[in-house]
């Protein structure tokens, strides 16, 4: 049977949020302070007596120039060396937008949401599920550009169909034609990276110094868990330190697989981690901007697969919240699913991940939008349905009104008992925009929405990103910066590319 395609939505009409969203409610202690202070000096521990295994010889070396214990690829650091690199770690600092207008204040407190990123895979309800192209990774940005309240560009597709030597300069190319929001690149090998570097200087017109002088780009660095980090991670964290740019460390700690199967143990295991790629970076270069990172949750213990939105991911995210705050830094978190639909698994999974994220008060919630199969695919239906629910949150953040009027004395005194507020002079003057306007959901009663027919929440965001990309023009200035590029990505095309490690 064919597939019925909705219409696009006629007329739609975006909601629009401040591009610096700060957390509406105060962070949430789950753990006791002495429990928390524990962790963190047991992954001191860890890193003093069973150390890490650095793969890269460059980053080796910085560390054992500062003091640390090397012995053939392994690396023990001292809990002073993490001292010293906690206090010369910015506690504050401002990441530069595309354009200036998207700069954002990246400290604690603030809220920026970043869509699902790293997706070999793409699936809409138009084309199904696919190896992720060019033009889903293109598509993926102009909906990531399209809606205010994602804060930050993110790699959503990887596309196969660019290979790897060439992938770079692809996603160079259309951050900088689609978008202004501040930028992100990979981290996968040092020609990439100074090749990503220098054409994003030369796209902004900006000079050697203004470029290292503050971030305008970010990366995220994993960690191998357990206690790893591999050749292009250390090398990512040496060049993107020394330029100044932003590094999110990040370990991926899955309790009862690459962590232990304790919520505690997992912690500490994180921990860990994320402070020796901090070290390494602030060894680098003291006062290079990081980002504390946790995305940890748990695996279904029969199949060994990722599970997300569990309470193991929930308390894991409150953790390291509190972990983020006892060492000060702004921190990164996010949300996601396991589903393999947009489905009540999927939407549920991934709106109990970013209640927590939320509650921990996260800088940073990547995979908020799109991020289906555990990061394994991309869906366009997904990313509208969580931009529903990231607007939801973001209307939270908008001030209150604090003028009297807002208490209602003439819609009081107007009505009658048992009357109704429809026609009350105080409605009339504000219904227009008295409350949220939603992007997906159907609020009308059965009847009309038979009428409408009888679309599902999932046939309804079909339309809307169809919408969204028909309509969509790129920001202004984006292709003055495309031509101060267009000459120099030809020519790094034809000279083959670079490889992803030197």
């Amino acid at each position: 049977m064919a597939r019925r395609i909705p219409r696009p939505a006629p007329g739609l009409r975006l909601n629009r949020y401040p591009v610096q969203l700060e957390h509406p409610f105060t962070p949430q202690h789950h753990f006791p302070a002495e429990r928390i202070a524990e962790i963190h000096d047991m992954a001191l521990v860890v890193l003093e007596q069973l150390g890490m295994a650095v793969l890269d010889d460059e980053a080796r070396s910085v560390f054992r120039a500062a003091g640390a214990a090397v012995e053939d690829e392994q690396v023990r650091i001292g809990r002073d060396l993490v001292a010293a690199a906690l206090e010369s770690a910015p506690k504050a600092f401002t990441l530069k937008g595309l354009a200036s207008a998207r700069d954002l204040a990246v400290r604690p407190g603030a809220m920026v949401f970043g869509a699902g990123a790293g997706c070999p895979n793409a699936t809409d309800r138009i084309g199904g599920r696919r190896p992720g192209r060019l033009a889903d990774y293109e598509n993926a940005l102009r909906l990531q550009q399209s809606f205010d309240v994602i804060g930050i560009l993110s790699p959503s597709v990887e596309p196969q169909d660019v290979p790897i030597e060439f992938r770079h300069l692809a996603f160079v190319r259309a951050q900088i034609a689609l978008a202004d929001k501040p930028a992100f690149h990979y981290a996968r090998g040092r020609a990439q990276t100074m090749d990503n570097f220098e054409l994003l200087q030369t796209a902004l017109g900006i000079s050697d110094g203004e470029f290292s002088a503050q971030p305008w780009t970010k990366t995220v660095i994993n960690t191998n868990s357990p206690r790893l980090i591999d050749r292009p991670m250390g090398q990512g964290i040496l060049d993107y330190a020394r330029a100044g740019q932003l590094l999110v460390i990040t370990p991926f700690c899955l309790a009862g697989a690459m962590a232990p199967v304790t919520v505690e143990g997992a912690l500490v295991l994180q921990h860990a981690e994320a402070l020796a790629g901090i070290t390494l970076a602030q060894l680098a270069r003291p006062g290079a901007p990081v980002m504390y990172g946790a995305f940890g949750s748990n695996v279904d213990m029969k199949s060994g697969a990722p599970a997300f939105g569990t309470p193991e991911q929930m308390l894991m995210t409150l953790g390291s919240g509190q972990l983020a705050r006892h060492i000060g830094l702004p921190w990164r978190s996010a949300a996601g699913t396991a589903a393999n639909l947009a489905d009540a698994q999927g939407a549920g999974e991934t709106q109990l991940a970013l209640w927590a994220a939320l509650m921990a008060n996260a800088t940073f919630i990547y995979h908020a939008a799109g991020w289906l199969e555990g990061g394994l695919t991309f869906g366009f239906e997904k990313f509208i349905a969580d931009v529903e629910t990231l607007q939801t949150v973001a209307h939270l953040t908008l001030p209150l009104a604090a003028d009297r009027d807002a208490l209602a004395w003439s819609a009081l005194e107007e009505v009658p008992p048992g009357g109704h507020f429809f026609s009350a002079a105080h409605t009339l003057a504000r219904y227009e925009t008295a409350f949220y306007r939603p992007l997906l959901a159907d609020l009308s009663n059965f009847g009309s929405w038979e009428e409408k027919g009888r679309q599902s929440a999932e046939e309804r965001a079909t339309g809307i990103w169809q919408a969204v990309l028909r309509d969509f023009t790129p920001p202004e200035g984006a292709l003055e910066r495309l031509g101060r590029i267009e000459r120099m990505l030809a020519d790094k095309t034809a000279g083959g590319g670079a490889p992803i490690l030197d």
